[in-house]
């Protein structure tokens, strides 16, 4: 944890006390901006070993806000919104750890996107995309297939893809792959 913010390193001490192995196994190498596969049970820490990285980089300034740097892609739109809402209360907590610390904040739009996102809610991403994004394989295919959504993405430091399984042996599986081939084109390596 020596490569966080001393702030989120006070926030995880006393929301979580000791990271799991995953996420000890996990942090240096999304650190360096290597490819990393977690696989462990439910209730190991996966989403934070993900998003922990990330978060702070944001939060701490160090990663620029205005632009979406991480794209967050499942194939349940369910899991999404939950992603979305479990991300919103570490933020808060965040917030206030770095409050109480007297260090600077910056605050990260987390926003999702799907088919059930309103037409307001798209032209608002559009002029202030989220640094986070939250989305499925089929809407990052459709804005991977407009200028404006080509735009938004271009961005991006970092993928998560969740619940891979689901869609692996599919033709979902299969999209989502060809989406994530065309972001690398438009955003070099991730």
């Amino acid at each position: 944890m020596d490569a966080f913010h001393a702030s989120t390193k006070a926030w995880f001490d006393a929301r979580y006390g000791t990271p799991t192995q995953a996420q000890v196994e996990a942090w240096p190498l999304i650190a360096t901006g290597q490819h990393v596969l977690v696989s462990t049970p439910t209730g190991t820490g996966k989403t934070t070993a993900a998003f922990m990285w990330p978060l702070d980089q944001l939060i701490s300034g160090r990663w620029p806000l205005g632009s979406t740097s991480v794209l967050y892609v499942s194939p349940l739109k369910a899991r999404n919104n939950d992603i979305q809402r479990n991300l919103l209360v570490p933020l808060a907590e965040l917030q206030s750890q770095y409050t109480t610390d007297g260090a600077p904040w910056y605050e990260p739009k987390v926003m999702p996107r799907s088919g059930d996102t309103s037409a307001t809610d798209r032209r608002r991403m559009q002029r202030h995309p989220p640094e986070i994004l939250i989305t499925t394989p089929e809407s990052l295919n459709l804005l991977l297939s407009s200028v404006s959504g080509r735009g938004m993405l271009q961005g991006i430091r970092m993928v998560i893809l969740d619940e891979i399984h689901a869609v692996l042996d599919s033709k979902r599986g299969t999209h989502l792959s060809t989406a994530v081939e065309r972001l690398a084109h438009l955003t070099g390596e991730l």
